[in-house]
């Protein structure tokens, strides 16, 4: 009987423990791709303050802006993780469920100026002359690049032998293979051709730039009647933020270390590291109205904007205003 009575004991313990456990919400995250410059979310993730929240994030890569988008609008993801600007493309179709950001993720530009030539004595006038491996037409990467290219006195289509027409994720492909002077490239891409000897770090895009709502979570208006769920995610983002910031480089590395399978441990700690001191990532999920209007100007002198956004209009800082109070 002894053995009975310790099987019905292990089996009411079990039961208990079953009926503690709180059953988590799914919630689709689609990114607009895999990198370093996204450490919070991978943070939240990994440490568990999404579950702490009941939520269990299902989390894809969909390369490209407008796929990203057409996942978001076709309901394949719950939220995107993505450049604000798209957002304001898509308002300016007027569609019947509006995107609306809601949580910020980065507040600079993750771009880094790579130089092929690892002894140049390098300045912004140096370049003159030079071929520039840029970004797509359109997308936030190359119109904050041009901005920043701009305001160091440079035009870069008459100044530079600019080359736009390869695909982002054939871009360090093509500088590596010797397409270019200098290529503006995201991390960890960065670093790594630095420590293969490829190229050179010279300059911060994100230093340059300044403080814009870079990379944000958005998703359509209707999903707001999902308070609870939104609340949640805005919550776990928050903790992870200041998680990044309150704990060692190293920490975060290890992490983040299982999106990044192929990358070294101390790149992805010198990744972290740069990107923690030139604070690219958001202390908080706050979309700022007078950073996003500097998302706008940036818009605005790449002429791609054919109406007057309103920042009411495309932002619900309700959530991260009241996580953060």
């Amino acid at each position: 009987m002894k053995w009975l009575r310790t099987a019905l004991f292990v089996g009411l313990l079990l039961l208990l423990v079953g009926c503690g456990q709180k059953d988590l919400q799914e919630v689709k995250v689609g990114e607009v791709t895999r990198s370093i410059f996204y450490a919070p979310l991978y943070a939240a993730i990994e440490e568990g303050f999404f579950e702490d929240e009941g939520l269990s994030i299902q989390l894809s890569t969909i390369p490209g802006g407008d796929k990203t988008m057409t996942a978001l609008l076709s309901d394949g993801i719950d939220i995107a993780l993505i450049g604000a600007e798209t957002s304001v493309y898509v308002s300016g179709q007027n569609p019947n469920d509006k995107v609306i950001n809601f949580a910020q993720l980065t507040q600079t530009d993750g771009t880094f100026l790579v130089a092929r030539d690892q002894n140049v004595d390098f300045s912004w006038d140096g370049l003159k002359g030079s071929t520039f491996l840029g970004q797509r037409v359109g997308g936030m990467p190359q119109m904050a690049g041009e901005f920043v290219l701009k305001k160091q006195g440079i035009d870069p289509h008459n100044d530079l032998t600019l080359i736009q027409n390869i695909d982002f994720a054939n871009i360090a492909n093509a500088f590596a293979s010797g397409t270019g002077d200098y290529v503006q490239l995201f991390e960890p891409t960065a670093s790594i051709f630095e420590q293969q000897g490829i190229g050179k770090i010279v300059a911060s895009f994100g230093e340059e730039l300044g403080a814009i709502p870079y990379t944000v979570f958005m998703t359509k208006e209707s999903t707001f009647s999902e308070k609870e769920m939104v609340d949640s995610f805005t919550k776990a983002l928050y903790k992870a933020q200041k998680w990044v910031y309150e704990a060692s480089s190293a920490d975060v590395a290890k992490a983040i270390a299982p999106y990044f399978e192929d990358t070294d441990q101390k790149i992805i700690e010198q990744v972290v590291t740069r990107y923690r001191d030139q604070e690219s990532y958001a202390k908080d999920p706050i979309i700022d109205e007078d950073e996003f209007q500097n998302l706008l100007d940036v818009m605005t002198e790449a002429g791609v904007l054919e109406f007057e956004p309103a920042y009411k209009d495309l932002v619900n800082r309700s959530f991260a205003d009241a996580v953060v109070k």
